[in-house]
């Protein structure tokens, strides 16, 4: 995969957040998910030991980790999911996009859910409408302590990279090492829980067509032809009604 000239990262002190999940409802507001569903989340309350002072509660904000190696774009037959060469972000083309759910296994973060509304792969985009208007993502925005700083790590200037680089040898990537997409989700010194993340699924007859017909399938996707079974394949799949990830809320 090529590396993008620039790579939008978010860095997090998660000893900062105090559950507040003021993320969450802002995300929600400004990309308009749709109800019982989250672009972002933050993890349950976990316990770290503190030597001589006990232990405290801990808070881990999370949300898509805009990989550099993301499966779920692996996972894609349509080429709907990409990453962005421009910016590192992955992306989803909606217009690409049959709504087959083979993405929402492929990740390991659980990051991704399928709209019921729009009947696509949907997911953090770190809000780009409101990147395009100069804004920050409404998460970074919202959050009271700051727990969340969002940046371009390829601008030393940038206020994540200045964070990543004062503080490297405290830097955290929550990762499964039988599927290390290298998240560009960075975390600050005792993040936790560091276990979640579950094991990657790429269905093997996606895999067989993503290796072999997607060239001619890319080719083809502007034809009247591939838009109708496009829909069709859309609407049979949706119709099963198969959801994943932390698209649905269980609080």
């Amino acid at each position: 995969m090529n590396p993008a000239k620039h790579q939008l990262a978010m860095v997090i002190d998660s000893s900062k957040c105090m559950d507040c999940k003021g993320c969450v409802a802002s995300c929600k507001v400004a990309n308009n998910a749709p109800r019982g569903y989250s672009r972002n989340w933050i993890k349950a309350k976990a316990v770290i030991p503190r030597p001589g002072s006990g232990s405290r509660g801990h808070f881990q904000p999370g949300a898509c980790m805009h990989c550099d190696k993301p499966l779920c774009v692996d996972a894609c037959p349509t080429g709907a999911t990409y990453k962005d060469k421009e910016t590192g972000v992955v992306v989803i083309d909606r217009r690409l996009c049959i709504g087959c759910g083979n993405c929402l296994p492929a990740c390991p973060y659980g990051a991704r859910f399928r709209n019921p509304d729009l009947k696509v792969a949907d997911k953090c985009d770190y809000c780009a409408e409101r990147r395009a208007a100069g804004l920050q993502p409404a998460c970074v925005d919202t959050c009271p302590t700051k727990a969340r700083v969002f940046g371009d790590l390829a601008d030393p200037d940038s206020e994540a990279s200045r964070l990543l680089q004062a503080n490297r040898e405290r830097v955290v990537r929550v990762v499964r090492a039988d599927s290390d997409t290298e998240p560009n989700m960075f975390y600050l010194a005792d993040t936790a829980p560091l276990d979640w993340p579950v094991r990657a699924e790429i269905r093997s007859p996606m895999r067989a067509l993503t290796g072999w017909a997607l060239p001619g399938l890319s080719g083809l996707v502007g034809l009247a032809g591939l838009g109708v079974a496009a829909m069709a394949a859309r609407r049979f799949l949706v119709e099963r009604d198969a959801h994943g990830g932390h698209g649905t809320k269980k609080e």
